[in-house]
Formats: C-alpha cells, sequence, structure tokens
C-alpha cells in the first residue's frame, strides 16, 4: 500500500484537518444507511479524524476505526467519546485479526479513490470481504469520472483563518489528468512556514466497480446518489 498523504500524516496538517473540512453534513447519509440496514457493528475503513466513527459509536454502534494516517488517529483518539470506538493504525489488511466481525463496512469521501494501484484495491476488497459476517454489507463512494470534478478543484491563494488566531494561505493546483488516474497539490503556508501535499485519486466507472466487488464476493444491491453532492458521486450498496 502506498504511505498517506502528507494532509492526514503530517501532524501539523492533521490537526487542521477539521477546521478546514468542518461542514460534514455528509456523514448524515451514511448514519441512515447504518440505520436503514440494521447495522449495530461497523469498520469505517480510512477513518481519518475519527469523524463518522465517532458520531456512530455516540449512537450505540459498536465501531472499529481503522486508517494508515498515524497522525490522523492521533486526532480521532483525542475526540470526546473516542474511548467507544477501537482504533486500529494501518490499511483495511490490518484487519486480519478481526474476521467476519462486523455487519458493514464502509469507505466515506475519498477513501475507495485513494488505491490508484489494482493490487491495492484487490488487497482492500478481500480485507473487506474478510471482516465482514455472512450476509454482511459494504457501502462506500466514490466520483463519477462523467463529472470531471477535478475541473472545479483549482484554488488561487486564499487566506483562511486558524483557530489560534494566525491566518494560513491555501492554495491547490491540479497537475495531472491522465485518467483514471487525477494528481492535485496543496499547500498551506502559515508565517512563512509551506505545508505541502500531493494526492492522486483513481476514477473508476460503475463496469469496473461491479466486475472488481464480484470477484471478491460482493454483490453490487444498489447504487445512489450522494444527497450533498447530486450528480458528482455514486453511493455503492455491495452485499457478501
Amino acid at each position: 500500500m502506498r504511505p498517506p498523504d502528507a494532509v492526514f500524516a503530517d501532524p501539523r496538517q492533521a490537526a487542521l484537518y477539521d477546521w478546514f473540512d468542518d461542514d460534514r453534513s455528509d456523514l448524515d447519509h451514511y448514519v441512515a444507511i447504518v440505520d436503514e440496514l440494521g447495522a449495530s457493528t461497523v469498520v469505517d475503513i480510512g477513518c481519518g479524524t475519527g469523524s463518522l466513527a465517532v458520531l456512530l459509536a455516540e449512537q450505540g454502534v459498536r465501531v472499529i476505526g481503522v486508517d494508515p494516517a498515524g497522525a490522523s488517529l492521533d486526532v480521532a483518539r483525542a475526540k470526546p467519546g473516542a474511548g467507544r470506538v477501537t482504533w486500529v493504525h494501518g490499511d483495511a489488511t490490518a484487519l486480519a485479526g478481526h474476521a467476519a466481525c462486523v455487519d458493514l463496512a464502509v469507505m466515506t469521501g475519498n477513501v475507495a479513490q485513494v488505491f490508484v494501484d489494482d493490487a491495492d484495491w484487490h488487497a482492500t476488497l478481500g480485507a473487506v470481504r474478510a471482516v465482514l459476517e455472512p450476509g454482511g454489507w459494504f457501502v462506500f463512494e466514490t466520483r463519477r469520472p462523467q463529472a470531471r470534478a477535478w475541473e472545479g478543484w483549482q484554488i488561487t491563494p486564499t487566506r483562511l483563518p486558524l483557530p489560534d488566531g494566525r491566518t494560513a494561505t491555501v492554495e491547490r493546483t491540479v497537475t495531472d489528468v491522465a485518467l483514471p488516474l487525477v494528481t492535485f497539490t496543496g499547500s498551506m503556508t502559515v508565517e512563512g512556514e509551506v505545508l505541502r501535499s500531493t494526492s492522486t485519486l483513481r476514477f473508476r466507472d460503475l463496469e469496473e466497480i461491479r466486475r472488481d466487488l464480484a470477484e471478491h464476493g460482493l454483490r453490487v444491491t444498489d447504487v445512489r446518489e450522494a444527497p450533498d453532492r447530486p450528480g458528482l458521486e455514486y453511493v455503492v450498496l455491495a452485499r457478501v
């Protein structure tokens, strides 16, 4: 597996992730799906700073949050209610000791798209299948390639306040579009210090997704719109 991007793995950037990404209304959709499926045990793969994991745990769901970025997990563990979550440092294959123990696995945000290499993607799907109980569910979102979301990712230098009263200048540039891969760089400058991160995401079409899931014993039962981003993403529901 490739190492996590600096925006998640650099403690200075991870500490500010929730500050800049403070609107997590997208998670309401996943909370509703957990309720719809009657899931009582959930693994949040690529849980990041733990926003969804803590939210579900507060509602009595037994949650495992797994992420390869230790800095993001440090932020997650410091949140109120984090003690109700089992935190695992690593990628999905680190769940080997939790075989067939949950009835739902989720990947929110960009997680499903960070696996740009086929071997990493299939290793992750294999790990998802292994952690699910018979009849368990796998729910994740991924951007529609046809929507060409990357055309709106550019951010010219913009000054934004920080929680400690300082000001940061943030910037984002799409550096390469070689479908199915799109690469972009981001930077944040605070008092002359420049923090940088480079990310590459893979855009998969539905036919590829269905085929890959089927190879791991997962059948797509529904494909939905993301309520907060209509027309831009697929929300895929698959079942063992």
